[in-house]
């Protein structure tokens, strides 16, 4: 969140599109012109790829911020992995049920190392 940079937050902007690798999701921003920005607003912003659909990367992140900063106020998720795996215009009882799991799992699992 840009914004935070003008309260003079410590920003990590995390995600898998960086200046020299680009996502499956195609996003145009990388996470290193997001934290320039958080950086521009007043705050500190770091960028720093992580896959939060596997669950290593997510705890080595949190395993950094709490070596660099000693703890996490604010953690905002404002984008889902999970498209690959779910079909909107179909019934969810309708849905692959291995598929559905992997959905429960990636849900939870990163979540709770947070």
């Amino acid at each position: 969140d840009i914004d935070g940079g003008a309260a003079g937050a410590t920003v990590y902007v995390t995600g898998r599109t960086t200046r020299t690798q680009q996502s499956d999701y195609g996003r145009p921003e990388t996470i290193e012109e997001t934290a320039e920005l958080v950086t521009a607003q007043g705050g500190k912003g770091i960028a720093v790829q992580v896959d939060h659909l596997i669950a290593d990367d997510v705890r080595e992140l949190v395993e950094r911020i709490r070596a660099e900063q000693g703890r996490l106020d604010v953690l905002v998720n404002d984008l889902w992995g999970g498209e690959k795996l779910f079909e909107w215009n179909k019934p969810v009882w309708d849905h692959d049920l291995e598929n559905g799991l992997r959905l429960l799992r990636l849900a939870i699992d990163t979540h709770l190392i947070t």
